[in-house]
């Protein structure tokens, strides 16, 4: 069955009862993962966040252990799996020490050796994201993984994203290295998401938030609840509609064939 990640990320803000309402309108509109980011503002290093209001943004949003435990437990109280990227070995300890079974290792670190291979040892489900690797490098990084089930997303790490630069066609010959190969879509809609499900993805990962005019760059392109129920429903549908009946007539065309068959003269 194809997955989807609701990626929160930071949309919340910091407002753990915004994060908590997101949390379960994802959850409603079908939605497996809630997923949200990882990471400490006092490891931060200067960039141009820092000139964007985004390093006010992060110091605002970060999630301390005790919010995480807070949207932990949440998330297994309505039965959705609370899932977070990680951006140093820091983080990842972080989310081991509080039982965390997958988790998510985004673009900008699939490169980071080390950070894969703690991963690797410590969790049972690692869903990594390719943007801005080559495909030697994506190779390389999908070798460390021996013990945990890898997802390897095609990503392309641009935001907004268009459909002129999706390049589906990669996410097709990252099968052809690793069987399990999914979608961390930045489009604005769920048209992309869709594709890339009738093209074979194990996964696709939406940004999603419920208010488009709530702060932040994510928020203005993530996918509201009715668009995220659209995708859920089309893969359900898809899937149903994927179901083998083998090669001969449908048993529910019995009385049509006995019926129908020659029931003109002539």
């Amino acid at each position: 069955m194809v997955k989807i990640i609701a990626e929160i990320g930071w949309n919340h803000g910091g407002d753990m009862n915004l994060a908590k309402d997101m949390i379960l309108q994802a959850k409603q509109a079908g939605a497996n993962y809630a997923k949200f980011q990882t990471w400490s503002v006092s490891r931060l290093k200067s960039g141009e966040w820092d000139a964007d209001g985004r390093r006010q943004i992060y110091e605002k949003a970060e999630l301390t252990k005790d919010r995480h435990v807070y949207l932990i437990e949440y998330c297994n109280s309505i039965g959705i799996t609370f899932l977070s990227s990680v951006f140093s070995i820091s983080d990842a300890q972080l989310l081991n020490e509080l039982g965390i079974q997958e988790v998510k290792i985004p673009s900008f670190e699939s490169r980071n050796i080390p950070l894969l291979e703690y991963c690797n040892e410590n969790f049972s489900r690692v869903f990594m994201s390719s943007g801005t690797s080559t495909l030697q490098e994506i190779n390389h990084s999908v070798s460390i993984f021996s013990k945990s089930r890898l997802d390897l997303l095609h990503c392309v790490s641009v935001y907004p994203g268009e459909y002129g630069i999706a390049n589906l066609p990669k996410m097709l010959r990252l099968q052809q290295i690793h069987p399990f190969v999914g979608y961390s879509d930045h489009i604005q809609g769920v048209d992309s998401a869709k594709v890339a499900i009738l093209k074979g993805a194990t996964v696709v990962e939406k940004h999603f938030t419920v208010d488009n005019n709530l702060p932040g760059r994510d928020n203005k392109f993530a996918i509201l609840p009715d668009q995220l129920l659209e995708l859920s429903n089309f893969i359900f549908n898809y899937e149903k509609m994927m179901i083998d009946h083998g090669d001969g007539y449908n048993v529910l065309e019995e009385q049509t064939r006995n019926n129908y068959t020659g029931r003109f003269n002539g």
